[in-house]
């Protein structure tokens, strides 16, 4: 039986993450996680890490972590936001700058939290179709909307955006605020990031889950206009003014310090992804060219549904939507050269 309560309970479809399946003997390629340790002063800083400290708040305004975010980049502190993981970071952009009675456009295809925030929060939102290539067409973005967002490289096609084309979007919508999800931007793409001091309504985001090998340490951040960050801020105090653990802060920072880990993690992912894309062409599979560190497949003759099923049982994981347009497609992450060569000897079992 109905209670009147009912009647008031926010419903929303929640977004269903990547499963993360137990045990040691698997190969897991469904999540896009790093498969290399984090930088090695990470692992130094964790031993000098105080359990009496977790006794007190952490900095809210995470300045430690904001310092040496912005110094890397060559930013002031003012022009860098920090929220758990990019997905609280980006919820923050959609609660704070998506207000309006226009839609905010996004692509079809594309990460798949976008919509789930849009319905939580009651914005209109319209979705614009990849082209059969999976490519964004820039000129679906030229009409009125509360704003755009899309990432780049898209996921989870992989596929990149080049700068030239996000900048027409911008020229093309200057008076709503543009972000740029740049969650996979390390493994091949040049970054939006020089735009913000052209574009005051671009924000460019990005997390330590992927390329600095941290998912489970939950760091993301955006970097723009100052007053946009100002903005972000103001929300964010008026919602939870401490959003990032004490662990979090100084390891991030042990992260973002080690520029030559960075590229050497980066570097060796690249590599990977470009011998597996030799070996996957080779079994019967096309794909974009991606330059993330996943590549999304699908295979000639084989449904992708029944090659996951198969790979499942052999402990192999990799990630399947069965939704629309991308139902024949497996989303495969990179994992090191090992894990790699025994997903193609398996494939090559399946297949």
């Amino acid at each position: 039986m109905m209670r009147n309560w009912e009647d008031y309970v926010r419903k929303v479809t929640p977004y269903v993450p990547g499963e993360q399946p137990e045990g040691t003997d698997i190969i897991k390629l469904n999540t896009n996680e790093n498969p290399y340790p984090p930088a090695p002063g990470v692992q130094e800083r964790l031993k000098w890490l105080s359990a009496d400290s977790f006794r007190l708040y952490p900095e809210p305004d995470c300045k430690t972590l904001v310092r040496a975010i912005a110094k890397h980049y060559g930013l002031e502190s003012a022009q860098v936001f920090t929220g758990v993981g990019s997905d609280d970071v980006l919820a923050m952009i959609f609660l704070t700058f998506f207000n309006s009675e226009k839609p905010v456009f996004f692509p079809d295809i594309t990460y798949s939290f976008y919509d789930v925030w849009a319905e939580m929060l009651r914005i209109p939102y319209e979705t614009k179709a990849l082209d059969q290539d999976f490519l964004i067409r820039k000129e679906d973005y030229y009409e009125e909307n509360g704003g755009v967002i899309f990432p780049n490289p898209n996921a989870p096609t992989g596929i990149l955006m080049e700068l030239s084309e996000i900048e027409d979007i911008l020229l093309h919508n200057q008076d709503v605020i543009v972000v740029i999800d740049e969650a996979y931007i390390d493994f091949g793409g040049t970054s939006a990031l020089p735009l913000i001091e052209k574009y005051e309504n671009l924000l460019v985001v990005q997390t330590f889950s992927k390329s600095r090998s941290m998912a489970g340490m939950r760091i993301g951040y955006a970097m723009g206009n100052e007053k946009l960050i100002r903005f972000l801020n103001d929300v964010k105090y008026s919602f939870n003014s401490y959003t990032m653990n004490r662990a979090a802060l100084l390891l991030g920072v042990e992260a973002v310090q080690d520029g030559a880990y960075f590229e050497e993690c980066c570097r060796k992912i690249i590599n990977t992804r470009e011998r597996t894309k030799s070996e996957l062409s080779r079994l019967g599979f096309a794909f974009g060219d991606s330059k993330s560190n996943f590549i999304f497949a699908t295979h000639k003759s084989i449904p992708a549904e029944e090659i996951f099923e198969a790979l499942k049982k052999e402990k192999i994981y990799v990630r399947h939507f069965k939704k629309p347009r991308i139902e024949n497609y497996l989303r495969i992450s990179i994992g090191t050269d090992s894990e790699m060569e025994k997903l193609i000897h398996c494939l090559e079992r399946i297949l």
